[in-house]
């Protein structure tokens, strides 16, 4: 199966929508508490998915990686939500795909696109991670990201789930 790399359509809030749920039970199965993680809701997921990529100008890219034509995976950019950011700061927010095809292409496939797709706008690139997923700090330390000392507590879930992250950075131009 060749990956394949495409900017999404409303068309996919389905499919984005339950990658989405499953990526998360799956990637934060100990990390995040599994009553939340059984709560999440796919018709929430889906409605959320439609208004997203249905909002004109939202600002925010998002891309499919299919396999065999169905969405694996999904990522989303935008330019910085930070602070301390940059106008030349883009940040990727979100980078998820079904569990069954992780470790086999369709991810580094999916955050080669989400890079250039930042580097034709921004000059660095942010994004924040669970300072406990240590699959996706060895993604993306092995795809050139460092982190950068900056740390922040989140809350979600109105309140009912913590969530500690560590920002990394990538420079975009060589």
């Amino acid at each position: 199966m060749t990956p394949v790399v495409r900017p999404a359509t409303a068309a996919d809030a389905a499919q984005i929508a339950a990658v989405h749920v499953g990526s998360w039970q799956a990637a934060y199965d100990g990390l995040l508490p599994a009553e939340f993680l059984a709560g999440l809701s796919l018709p929430a997921r889906e409605r959320s998915w439609v208004e997203r990529l249905s909002a004109p100008d939202s600002g925010q890219t998002v891309l499919v990686v299919l396999l065999d034509g169905a969405v694996a995976g999904f990522a989303a950019v935008c330019p910085s939500r930070d602070e301390d950011a940059t106008p030349e700061t883009g940040e990727l927010t979100s980078i998820y795909l079904l569990p069954d095809h992780w470790g086999r292409g369709a991810g580094r496939a999916l955050h080669e696109r989400v890079v250039a797709t930042l580097a034709a706008t921004f000059t660095t690139a942010t994004l924040w991670v669970l300072s406990t997923n240590t699959r996706a700090r060895l993604f993306y330390e092995r795809a050139g990201w460092s982190p950068d000392n900056r740390t922040k507590v989140e809350t979600i879930a109105n309140g009912t789930v913590t969530l500690d992250e560590v920002r990394y950075r990538l420079s975009l131009r060589g």
